[in-house]
């Protein structure tokens, strides 16, 4: 209907007024309201959240309109907190409430593609050819490889159906399979805990196939090993939640309303009821504006400020005795009474070495069950030699000797394991001691002697040779290592903290810049607070530090500081660090399910970070020696001419380390040869490997029977965001252009591998899975469209609360996308239909390294011997990988990977060292799912039909959300601890958590003891709370928290005990300086790559709403001075270089970036506003463009307690920030818009 009448009466519409004339009352047409409400309605609202890896974990309204998803709003329904502690919510980001953009953008993979090459090359093949012998006719024909490979990440994808996409996939494992091994068949995705099922599709269908999966937490370098090291345990941390119990909080290198911006609200709020607040960041970061003190060290010195701070805290707190419960803290809680022997070093000084065990003494001291890993004491009252409640000899195999009546003694109970008799341990010698002697520690800072003598109070013993022995605690030589005087006076302790003595706070200004005033005022306060509170003083901490090379050695320094002052395991107090969302809560209801373990066992998992290294041939650029970051106390012809690799390969070869591809053979051709010499697998392959007529693959790396062919990637952006080593992986694993400059010739050769030609686009088939065309899409061969988090059932988890909730599909997939499950389901149905009648049922030998929270930790106790070098025999599990037959039936995958398997029936279930029955669990999940009734190997097992099905399966086997299981979990438990620990889930005994529950509401999960905490309404979750409050001991050598590191690689890298190591010389830079000039000014800066704001990771980054918000594209930054000297302004186009590859980006100029240093937010993908680079002519690449990965060996050991493999808890890690470059304005911007040339030009082709 018309308004013209109503335009006409418009100065006539008011009929009243009041409020003084303020307000009226008119008559007047209100359709034009409808607008804004039709906005604003919808037809449904769906719970759901992110699977993007940001720890936050949020639950979301998710609205839909006319079948179209419309906008997203945060969810308030979360579970409340106790009166005294705020609730969780609000949580949510900027980034969170913009990924309803990508559901229906350009963005969007909506159909399978290929690369049209490939394509081009099947068709004709399968004219033909039956699938497998066309991929074989492809794949290994040398020209039409490099005419797929060589294109890759330059476009010319078509589009294909997902018969033809699936088809290639199950052809090309297939065949790879049968001619190399299905260890050759790799799959990488990250972060389970961000999307359960999904990461269980692809990791199931490897595992049943024999494929590997790769881990990623270590490649990440998000990974600490300081964790494991300590305590045994792979970050367990407290909830955000806990950040309000705490009475003095200190952030270190964790910019926490940035990057963790749910949870920030816990940082400002308990700052309300009086708590300090300290922010430690190199930069200015957004959470030093909430600190009461901001402390700035020169990047890469964090070790160095923590020292100082344990300086102050040992002298003033435990030297003068100032704190009783300090001292019985670490009595009781970690290694400090622990025996340390010394050995005799130059001069008639001394050098610490292995913890005195029970095997060292007559009669193994009575222990006849794993002396050689029971550790000692001195009880103080009697000054007898004790071995105490707790060490890890006392974990396994126990029941096995004196008929079990010794089971039990496995906990913290100040008790003689022998007799049951109280102790009381012995910290310190002093007054107590035989002598004095000189004890050298390594010393790396350079301005000092590298090797510092300093007084150590000791007594003697005799062992059982007869030899006599000295001995020290683990207290005098932490006393002594910080330079704390004891009384015992020498030229390396300091006798104030104005002494320029490692590790004063004097000391450290030099290193860090920090003023010592400064230093000494936040130690003395943080330690006093923990005194006075027991134990309520927290750091936080974040993957700023962790990815240096020494992390390991800045983290044992905040760490043992905590320690120190007894923050571990108590509310409000303690480590809380957070990098990934790598909490997956239910984490043994989801691993049966992820790794096939429901129908054979173990599965292949592999290290990312030595695979990588490895693969990519990062190995042949290294510059970094073993010599440069040996210990001067170490005995260097050990090491003589070996370089990283060799001792990556050692550790291999040792049962370390996982190893793939495994040998230079086909594993099942392995088998069969062994079944035609009429020898058992395992002693066939032990004789073929001590003969060399078998070899670890990782001796010959680049010869084409030993690298991986077949490459899954989903859930992942490797190549657009954790691919360190960028322009390694486009040259050697892909095969294709690239911008590396580096010469391997003046690389360090290692001794042990074999050096031949590099190879070039190792990888037959990249396939990769993804909502959207990310980077690692562009260099992919098929890439899967898969479902948005909107879109799909899944389950996600995270560390910063306790609950656990969905994602869900609000609308079904768009276009021709599918989830994660469906797309595995579909490539194992097609695969079982060609692999079947090709491989039938094969015998496959599986190698695993000696795994940690298994009887195969307690591999080799002292000097590591190398069954290779005739150091020692070959015994798999003890000094070689485990070796395990595997029976794989090729034409029942399918029907296995969509029903459960019976071996839950038959070895039940478990995690961390412990296991129980769940038969009463697969007969309750079959009345969930129903049962599979077609004919076949899973006929009457419960079915895996869809997500849901498999969500259902994870929620019932895991004791976090079945509180039946959960009980059975504690008992066990309690049978080796010899207490009872059930109750601490009996009251939760009949709770079920099911998928729909967690739709409804986000549920609070029940307390397991596969995790630290508790789960409860009295105390949040806390890290080491079990440990502290129930005695559970630490899952380590000692059964306590561990000062003192005795591995013998620890020791002789210098790092049995904690110091600070400077950054690593990459030698990166001196190569490029001047060579590539355009004639104008050079910086070089060290690089930093924190994560960003305007997005997680690479999500978000191309995301439209973010680019508005933020510059539009990459972008680094570096500091007022600096720029100014190299005539840099803001906005201008800088590249950014060095002799692993380039970049391009926008230059940020900024007073919160100190000098020195380039930063740029990491994972700015180069597919949005990136010009074309002038060192490489091709166009600039990402922040891992610069960066090499460089592996560290003391992360190679295993088999040693605590220090032993485990995925994604032990092992090789990725840092990248001791890296440099060189950052220049450029002189032309070409945003290279000519047609694509076959070949462009470039550094490498």
């Amino acid at each position: 209907m018309s308004h013209f009448l109503d335009r006409l009466k418009f100065l006539t519409h008011v009929r009243s007024t009041f409020a003084d004339g303020h307000g009226a009352v008119v008559n007047e047409d209100r359709r034009w309201e409808d607008g804004y409400r039709s906005r604003w309605q919808h037809d449904k609202i769906v719970r759901s959240t992110h699977g993007v890896n940001c720890t936050g974990s949020c639950s979301w309204k998710v609205y839909v309109k006319n079948g179209l998803i419309t906008w997203e709003t945060q969810q308030t329904d979360y579970p409340r907190t106790r009166p005294d502690l705020p609730n969780h919510e609000p949580r949510g980001c900027p980034r969170g409430a913009s990924y309803s953009w990508y559901v229906y953008s350009a963005q969007r993979v909506k159909t399978p593609l290929i690369r049209g090459r490939l394509m081009q090359m099947w068709r004709e093949a399968r004219k033909t050819m039956d699938p497998v012998a066309a991929w074989e006719s492809i794949s290994q024909n040398p020209e039409k490889a490099k005419r797929y490979k060589s294109v890759r990440g330059q476009g010319g994808f078509v589009r294909a159906d997902w018969d033809t996409a699936t088809e290639i996939i199950a052809a090309a494992n297939a065949y790879t399979i049968k001619r190399y091994g299905p260890d050759r068949v790799v799959g990488f995705s990250p972060i389970p805990a961000m999307s359960m099922v999904s990461y269980a599709a692809g990791a199931r269908y490897l595992s049943l196939i024999g494929g590997v999966c790769l881990s990623f937490y270590d490649w990440y370098c998000d990974l600490p090993p300081a964790s494991p090291q300590v305590w045994g345990e792979q970050t367990d941390v407290p909830e955000s939640a806990d950040w309000y119990n705490s009475t003095y909080l200190m952030v270190w290198g964790s910019n926490v309303p940035q990057t963790r911006t749910p949870d920030a609200h816990f940082y400002t709020e308990v700052r309300y009821k009086g708590t300090k607040t300290v922010a430690i960041s190199s930069d200015y970061g957004e959470m030093v504006k909430f600190g009461d003190i901001w402390l700035a060290p020169k990047q890469g010195t964090d070790a160095a400020l923590a020292m100082a701070m344990g300086h102050v805290v040992l002298k003033e707190f435990h030297a003068t005795g100032k704190s009783a419960y300090f001292r019985d803290y670490v009595k009781q809680y970690t290694d400090m009474p622990m025996l340390v022997l010394l050995r005799e070093a130059e001069n008639g000084s001394y050098t610490s070495d292995h913890f005195l065990r029970a095997s060292h003494l007559a009669g193994n001291h009575g222990e006849a069950n794993n002396p050689d890993w029971k550790t000692l004491l001195i009880d103080a009252p009697t000054g007898r030699l004790v071995v105490p409640n707790g060490t890890i000899g006392l974990r396994w195999n126990e029941a096995q000797h004196d008929g079990g009546a010794k089971v039990g003694r496995w906990n913290l109970e100040l008790k003689d394991a022998a007799d049951g008799a109280a102790i009381d341990p012995l910290l310190s010698l002093t007054g107590a001691h035989d002598e004095v002697v000189d004890v050298g520690f390594p010393y790396f800072g350079g301005e000092h002697d590298a090797r510092l003598l300093r007084r150590v109070p000791v007594k003697r013993v005799t062992l059982a040779d007869g030899s006599t022995a000295r001995i020290a605690t683990v207290y005098d030589l932490q006393l002594a290592n910080y330079g704390v005087d004891q009384g015992l006076g020498g030229a390396n302790v300091a006798t104030s903290f104005d002494d320029d003595v490692p590790y004063t706070p004097a000391w450290q200004e030099k290193h860090t810049g920090v003023p010592r005033q400064q230093v000494i005022q936040v130690a003395r306060e943080f330690a006093d607070n923990a005194d006075r509170t027991r134990g309520k003083s927290m750091v936080i901490v974040g993957a700023a530090l962790n990815h240096w090379y020494h992390n390991d050695m800045i983290y044992r320094g905040i760490i043992n500081l905590l320690m120190m002052c007894g923050c571990i395991g108590q509310s409000g107090g303690g480590w809380a660090h957070y990098v990934g969302q790598e909490k997956l809560r239910p984490q043994f209801g989801w691993a049966p399910l992820a790794f096939g373990l429901d129908w054979s066992r173990p599965p292949r998992q592999m290290n990312g970070t030595s695979f990588f290294y490895s693969h990519t041939s990062q190995w042949r650029h290294e510059k970094l020696s073993v010599d440069e970051i040996l210990s001067p106390t170490a005995d260097r012809a050990r090491y003589e001419g070996l370089s990283l690799l060799d001792l990556n390969v050692r550790s291999e070869r040792m049962g370390w380390l996982p190893s793939a591809p495994q040998f230079n053979a086909n594993p099942l051709d392995v088998t069969d040869a062994a079944q035609a010499a009429g020898q058992e697998p395992v002693a066939y392959t032990v004789e073929q490997l001590k003969t060399g007529k078998l070899r670890f693959a990782c001796e010959d790396p680049d010869h084409p029977d030993n690298f991986p062919r077949n490459m899954f990637v989903w859930r992942s952006n490797i190549l657009g965001s954790s691919g360190k080593g960028h322009e390694y992986f486009l040259k050697y694993l892909l095969g294709t252009q690239n911008a590396l400059f580096s010469d391997e010739s003046a690389a360090i050769k290692p001794a042990e591998v074999e050096v031949r030609e590099a190879a070039e686009g190792k990888l037959d088939l990249l396939t990769v899975l993804d909502f959207r065309m990310s980077t690692t899409c562009l260099y992919g061969d098929i890439v899967l469209p898969t479902a948005t988090w909107y879109e799909k059932d899944d389950l996600n988890t995270s560390d910063m609360h306790p609950f656990i909730h969905p994602l869900s599909e609000a609308v079904q997939p768009l276009w021709e996308s599918k989830t994660d499950w469906e797309i595995y389901k579909t490539i194992a149905k097609k695969f079982t239909e060609i692999a079947g009648p090709l491989l039938g049922t094969r015998r496959d030998l599986v190698c695993t390294p000696l795994m940690h929270d298994t009887p195969g930790e307690l591999g080799q106790p002292f000097a590591p011997r190398d069954w290779k070098h005739g150091e020692c025999d070959l015994i798999p599990g003890k000094t070689a990988p485990a070796m395990t037959v595997v029976e794989r039936n090729y034409a029942d995958i399918y029907r296995k990977f969509t029903s459960v398997g019976p071996l839950l029936d038959k070895l039940g279930n478990g995690g961390k060292g412990i296991n129980w029955d769940t038969e009463h669990e697969v007969h309750e999940l079959a009345g969930l799912t129903h049962k599979v009734t077609t004919p076949g190997v899973s006929q009457g097992r419960p079915r895996l039909e869809t997500a849901t099905d498999a969500a259902e399966m994870i929620l019932t086997f895991a004791p976090e959300t079945n509180g039946h299981v959960a009980v059975k979990a504690w008992d066990a438990l309690s049978k080796i601890t010899g207490r009872d620990h059930a109750h601490l889930a009996v009251g939760r005994e009949h709770d079920k958590i099911r998928f729909r529950d967690v739709q409804a509401q986000p549920r609070k999960i029940i307390s397991a003891p596969t995790w630290s905490g508790l789960e409860s309404e009295e105390v949040s979750y806390n890290a080491g709370y079990t440990n502290v409050h129930e005695l559970i001991p630490w899952r380590t050598l000692t059964g306590r928290q561990q000062f003192y590191q005795d591995h013998r690689w620890m020791l002789d890298f210098g790092e049995g005990v904690c110091l600070y190591k400077p950054p690593i010389d990459t030698k990166t830079v001196q190569p490029m300086l001047g060579k590539h000039s355009n004639g104008n000014p050079e910086l070089v800066l060290n690089w930093i790559t924190p994560h960003q704001k305007w997005g997680i990771h690479s999500t978000y980054s191309d995301n439209l709403r973010m680019l508005t918000l933020s510059r539009g594209g990459p972008h680094v930054w570096v500091s007022e001075p600096e720029a100014k000297a190299a005539g840099l302004r803001d906005n201008d186009w800088v590249e950014v270089f060095n002799v692993n590859g380039t970049l391009t980006a926008r230059l940020v100029v900024s007073q919160r970036v100190p000098r020195g240093m380039c930063l740029m937010y990491h994972a700015q993908e180069k597919i949005v506003n990136v010009p074309g680079a002038e060192t490489s002519g091709m166009r600039g690449g990402i922040h891992n463009s610069v960066t090499r990965t460089v592996t560290k060996p003391t992360h190679m050991i295993g088999g040693y307690a605590q220090l032993a493999y485990g995925f994604n808890y032990y092992g090789t890690v990725g840092s990248n920030r001791d890296e440099f470059v060189i950052v220049r304005k450029m002189q032309r911007i070409d945003w290279m818009e000519e047609q694509l040339a076959e070949t462009l030009p470039g550094a490498s082709q």
